[in-house]
């Protein structure tokens, strides 16, 4: 699909009005489109080159979709932030920088341009393969699993605020009191607060910390400590691939690192069937392809510092 004929790039990249533009790198990239950057790249017949690129959508003068990938990381970059600072910026691709013309879009864009007809696909002659189209999100699935991440590390605090530090408490720390965000759980459900076109539903609290809660003497790893709920078993699943990772680096951009307030960082780690997002100085939270709609917070506790930290280090960081 990435070799389209030099007519059909010369086309989309002459007469493109453009609507908006995504990267695709390493970084930052649609996550709705797999869980780490080859994957991502591969929804578009794309290599994944180290670089990256940009994806610039738009219609072409009789409204065909067309998604343009160029190899200027920066100029897309640049077109991007202004934009999202309520600026105008004129992106026009130099001829010599456009990879493919690919027809479609790989993404929902809910405009049009002004003036042509309305959106739809290219016709088949002058387009090399099937056109793109938008991953289903119509109801629970990985892509929409990915959407729900993204918007719990959009709106971190949001989330945050629905979880009571009191109820993660360690286990025979009575005496003690509450130690915030320690592990094993309570099993309290916490407000609703339904992501915006992501399907997720209200963060429940999975009773799975850092580290699994001990068991009794008995050395059963599944048994409980009498009063605390046990782990998740999906949870655990999470926290063990993610462990994984730390010493096998998995494919780029199945971990990523983001800006957060103070020295923290914001972290996005996916895998097979779930999304993770946490706060370097925080908790984390889990999605889970076969727990539809729910968020699972997973408590700080003595070990979850040093994953996180750990994931920061070998993290795809934007440039």
């Amino acid at each position: 699909m990435a070799g389209t004929d030099e007519e059909a790039v010369a086309a989309a990249d002459d007469a493109l009005y453009v609507l908006t533009a995504v990267l695709l790198t390493p970084a930052q990239f649609p996550s709705v489109l797999g869980d780490d950057y080859p994957e991502a790249c591969a929804a578009l017949g794309l290599a994944p080159s180290a670089d990256g690129y940009g994806l610039v959508l738009g219609q072409d003068g009789t409204g065909a979709r067309w998604t343009v990938v160029v190899d200027d990381v920066s100029l897309v970059a640049v077109a991007i932030a202004s934009w999202d600072c309520g600026m105008e910026y004129d992106l026009s691709p130099d001829e010599r920088a456009v990879v493919a013309a690919l027809p479609g879009w790989p993404l929902a864009v809910a405009v049009a341009a002004p003036g042509v007809p309305a959106p739809h696909d290219p016709d088949p002659s002058v387009s090399d393969g099937p056109p793109l189209s938008p991953p289903d999100t119509s109801a629970w699935n990985s892509a929409q699993r990915r959407l729900g991440a993204d918007e719990i590390a959009r709106q971190w605090t949001v989330w945050r605020d629905q979880i009571d530090d009191s109820s993660f408490i360690f286990p025979g720390d009575s005496d003690r009191g509450a130690v915030p965000g320690g592990r094993g759980g309570g099993a309290a459900d916490a407000e609703g607060v339904t992501a915006q076109d992501s399907g997720a539903g209200p963060a429940r609290e999975s009773g799975a910390g850092g580290e699994q809660a001990p068991g009794p003497d008995d050395g059963s790893p599944d048994a409980s400590v009498p009063g605390t709920p046990p782990g998740h078993p999906g949870v655990r699943r999470v926290l063990a691939e993610v462990r994984a990772y730390v010493d096998s680096p998995p494919p780029l951009g199945r971990v990523r690192s983001s800006f957060a307030p103070g020295d923290a960082r914001t972290l996005r780690a996916d895998g097979p069937g779930w999304s993770m997002v946490a706060r370097t100085d925080d908790i984390a939270f889990v999605l889970l392809d076969e727990e539809p709609g729910e968020v699972l917070p997973v408590g700080r506790g003595p070990e979850l510092p040093g994953l996180l930290q750990a994931l920061d280090q070998l993290a795809a960081r934007p440039h």
